[in-house]
């Protein structure tokens, strides 16, 4: 599925992609905004998803660039409804790299907070489903979306941001399979009370299935370490039994990394 997409161009080398799901979000925001107020709701409605977006791009390509000086290949950014996906060759083992890698993400959403702040104030409401009157509040929506999706990616729900900074800090005394392990495992269990939560309380379904999405991933990124782990350990055993030692300490990188944002969340 994740192949039907468009290319658009790319940013030093990463393909930026558009999930073919992602047009039937933007005609959905359309016709919402037609509905609500015509032609000036359908123009607002398009502009503030085509915004948002654009936010979902920069804080993807924090991710990036962090992973790019520290050698590892980036092979696009596929943009679908509950967000964006940085696709890696690999992820760093070493704690430290992955902590940065991961912060660098949020820290792009906090940083544009920064310059909003200084450029237009705070916004003096910080909930409205109106449309923005002007140009002011149109850096307010920004204002509080990019201060939303930072915050929200730094929940400790694997593999979010957050679940990825929490495995990072406790493969500094475990082992990276079993720091994977219990990141994925809290991530799970925080995704469902999640889901639950939204659907529940606040009929939020676009977001239940999010945190589903997220639920699963956990799951997938698991048996994807493990498999790494087997193949690992099978790469060192065939170099054993030729009674030599590997000249370098790890096996060829064999894994790809997908990382989802929340969109508006949700998105990242």
């Amino acid at each position: 599925m994740l192949r039907w997409s468009i290319n658009l161009f790319r940013i030093r080398g990463i393909q930026l992609a558009l999930h073919g799901s992602f047009l039937l979000l933007l005609a959905y925001s359309a016709w919402e905004g037609w509905q609500d107020s015509g032609m000036q709701g359908m123009a607002w409605s398009t502009v503030i998803l085509l915004a948002f977006f654009t936010c979902v791009v920069l804080h993807e390509l924090g991710h990036s660039f962090a992973a790019m000086h520290f050698g590892v290949g980036v092979r696009r950014i596929l943009l679908m409804p509950i967000g964006g996906m940085a696709e890696f060759s690999a992820i760093p083992r070493e704690p430290g790299r992955e902590f940065l890698i991961t912060i660098a993400g949020p820290a792009v959403n906090f940083v544009i907070v920064g310059i909003l702040w200084l450029w237009v104030g705070l916004p003096d409401v910080w909930f409205s489903a109106d449309y923005p009157a002007g140009l002011t509040d149109f850096l307010h929506v920004l204002l509080r979306w990019n201060l939303t999706m930072g915050i929200f990616n730094l929940a400790p729900v694997f593999p979010m941001d957050g679940g990825r900074i929490l495995r990072a800090v406790l493969a500094t005394w475990l082992p990276y399979l079993r720091a994977t392990f219990w990141a994925a495992t809290i991530g799970k269990i925080l995704a469902a009370i999640a889901a639950v939560t939204v659907v529940w309380l606040l009929d939020a379904y676009m977001l239940g299935a999010l945190f589903a999405f997220i639920y699963f991933a956990a799951d997938l990124e698991y048996k994807s370490a493990q498999q790494r782990e087997m193949q690992d350990e099978q790469w060192r055993q065939s170099w054993a039994g030729f009674g030599a030692s590997p000249l370098i300490a790890e096996p060829p990188l064999l894994s790809s990394f997908a990382e989802p944002a929340p969109p508006g969340n949700g998105p990242a």
